[in-house]
């Protein structure tokens, strides 16, 4: 049976489609749902094995990028989220999403959601504006690193896809995330490291960091658009022959994690 992917949809996101197609593509059944019908009891995350934030601009960023989105995630669905997570369902969130993600305090995962009194507390992770100052739109080349991650195991081949944003540099306070919490980094065309060199880290993302997973690896935050390279004619360089790098090995990796569950 193939498992169901649920993808939220808030004003605003934009990508929804385009993450439909690539995890269809991957074998899974994906469905858009609004927010609204999670909030008013239509949908229930209970019904899908797979979570996805897509990309977009979620309440227009009126207050941070991902920020009112992760306001939501906290307030109407803690319970759920921490149930659905907790069960060893997969969870990704691109761009956006991973903004919304991490703002939610659902990655990198520790902390908890919530501490014990309550409280958000400190906030460790952030991602920010870009080093530029401005918004970036390009293609990018990143490596899969974590073996941790589900959502990243076993990648060996460069993905290369578009990043669309202006709060994409990943900071941190005080201690990096752990080297099996890294789940993808910028690098070089050639797959040589970036070092923090713009424009192959487009962002000044600290470590080169484009994607983070909890610890469990099951939860994937990504700045980049993998699922706007799952078609080898959607590279820019296609008819001249480069039909490498496709981003669709991210999404076959999570379908098959919850096939085999």
């Amino acid at each position: 049976m193939k498992p169901s992917a649920i993808i939220i949809l808030a004003n605003g996101t934009n990508r929804d489609g385009d993450v439909a197609e690539a995890f269809s593509l991957a074998g899974a059944v994906p469905e858009i749902v609004p927010l609204n019908l999670l909030r008013t009891g239509v949908r229930h995350f209970d019904d899908y094995q797979i979570m996805v934030l897509p990309g977009g601009f979620s309440y227009a960023d009126a207050l941070g990028a991902g920020k009112l989105l992760a306001v939501d995630l906290q307030t109407y669905f803690i319970d759920e989220l921490q149930k659905f997570i907790g069960s060893g369902k997969v969870v990704i969130g691109i761009c956006n999403g991973f903004q919304a993600l991490v703002k939610a305090r659902i990655l990198p995962g520790s902390p908890p959601l919530l501490s014990e009194a309550g409280d958000r507390g400190k906030d460790q992770t952030t991602l920010t504006i870009n080093a530029s100052g401005h918004f970036e739109c390009r293609w990018v080349t990143l490596r899969p690193v974590s073996q941790t991650c589900i959502w990243t195991k076993g990648l060996e081949e460069l993905i290369t896809c578009p990043i669309a944003h202006g709060e994409g540099n990943f900071q941190y306070d005080n201690q990096a995330p752990s080297s099996d919490l890294i789940a993808l980094t910028y690098v070089q065309g050639d797959g040589s490291p970036a070092n923090g060199e713009y424009p192959a880290n487009p962002n000044g993302s600290l470590l080169d960091i484009a994607g983070i997973c909890n610890p469990t690896g099951t939860v994937l935050g990504i700045m980049p658009h993998p699922e706007n390279h799952i078609h080898p004619w959607q590279h820019p360089l296609w008819a001249r022959g480069v039909h490498s790098g496709s981003g669709m090995a991210i999404f076959r990796n999570g379908v098959k994690y919850m096939e085999a569950r």
